[in-house]
């Protein structure tokens, strides 16, 4: 690892870094996994700024997130990222109301890092905290709607109560969510995520890390009737996945596939037969989860997608289908706020705080941390 200069990425604002004197200004803070962010964002849903350290290129020869190297790299980029964001946004720490962090799930290694140092800033500024939920980040993003968004589906006013599926590297849930802090869990993965199948094709195929976008980007050219996945569960009730059996359906077809046969065809090809079967499953799961009882009683008027793998581009497509079906609206972050961010912490604290949801006593970072238990 590089250690002698920090790069990161400025992610742009929604706001020209404009607020109005009464608004409540968030710093959040994220580092649960493999990015390094921070930002400010204000309560009528402005992003000041919004810094991205990623280390991707760290992990990228491993084939995956190297938890040590992850923590170690969120220790050299934490002050520089938070110190970028405040400045980008022309803030001190004397303008912020409210700093958040993340607090779990994820990488223990890496949420102690952001945790750590929301705390000190909070302590020694004497400003409330507050812990956030990393999943929660997730499911609260969609009400920050982006002002600077061309597609539609990211400049929606989600209202409670919304059909939520959550999905990405590590978690695949499909939530009703009633309100902040109100989750009610309609269906789950059994095994694998849809996120870590993709990561895994990928790498079964030699594509890199992370093997989500390159598959879509691959599937985009390929023919998805070419080969035959299975649709685990698909002819089952319930509203649970499993996306294991695709995974090893893959791993026995490439396994039997002459190297020779592998091709830029072949892969395309491959990659657009295994999303379709993944994209498949996730409308078979939703579909019912959209006729469960508890569901059609809470009447949801969004079908909200959220979580790293909202970036694919069939699935978005898909689920905007089903929910026209519905006569549902479809609602969707922008690509810069699907996978791991500063801005979904900044802002589920200010949604946090307008409930009275701050620190009082002190808090351990958790790497298991179900939504349903907030």
């Amino acid at each position: 690892m590089n250690t002698d200069k920090i790069i990161i990425t400025d992610m742009g604002s929604d706001s020209s870094n404009k607020s109005s004197k009464n608004s409540i200004l968030c710093l959040g803070i994220e580092s649960s996994c493999d990015e390094t962010s921070a930002a400010i964002v204000d309560n009528n849903k402005n992003i000041l700024s919004h810094i991205i350290y990623s280390q991707i290129p760290e992990h990228q020869q491993y084939g995956g997130v190297v938890p040590e190297l992850a923590a170690r790299a969120h220790i050299l980029a934490i002050d520089e990222v938070i110190k970028t964001t405040l400045a980008r946004a022309n803030k001190t720490i004397d303008d912020i109301d409210v700093i958040a962090a993340t607090a779990g799930p994820g990488l223990i290694g890496g949420v102690l890092v952001g945790w750590m140092a929301a705390t000190g800033i909070a302590n020694a500024t004497n400003k409330p905290l507050v812990a956030v939920n990393h999943l929660e980040g997730h499911a609260l993003v969609p009400r920050l709607k982006s002002t600077s968004a061309t597609d539609s589906s990211t400049n929606l006013n989600v209202e409670f109560p919304y059909l939520l599926m959550l999905a990405s590297g590590g978690h695949c849930q499909i939530l009703l969510v009633h309100g902040v802090g109100k989750y009610e869990l309609i269906g789950q993965t059994l095994d694998d995520s849809a996120g870590e199948a993709f990561d895994k094709i990928a790498k079964m195929l030699g594509l890199g890390y992370p093997g989500g976008p390159i598959v879509d980007k691959r599937a985009q050219n390929g023919d998805k009737k070419r080969f035959h996945f299975p649709r685990p569960l698909c002819d089952k009730p319930g509203c649970d996945f499993s996306f294991s059996g695709i995974k090893t359906a893959a791993r026995i077809l490439l396994d039997k596939t002459p190297k020779g046969d592998i091709n830029d065809k072949f892969i395309d090809d491959f990659c657009a037969s295994f999303q379709s079967s993944v994209v498949d499953c996730i409308i078979n799961r939703l579909n019912n989860a959209l006729h469960d009882e508890r569901v059609k009683s809470a009447t949801p008027k969004t079908l909200v997608v959220a979580g790293g793998v909202a970036k694919n581009s069939a699935i978005r497509g898909a689920m905007e289908q089903l929910a026209n079906k519905f006569n549902m609206q479809f609602a969707a972050p922008p690509m810069n706020l699907c996978t791991d961010n500063g801005a979904m912490i900044a802002w589920a604290g200010i949604e946090n705080f307008n409930i009275g949801n701050i620190v009082h006593e002190p808090v351990a970072p958790r790497p298991r941390w179900p939504l349903t238990e907030l």
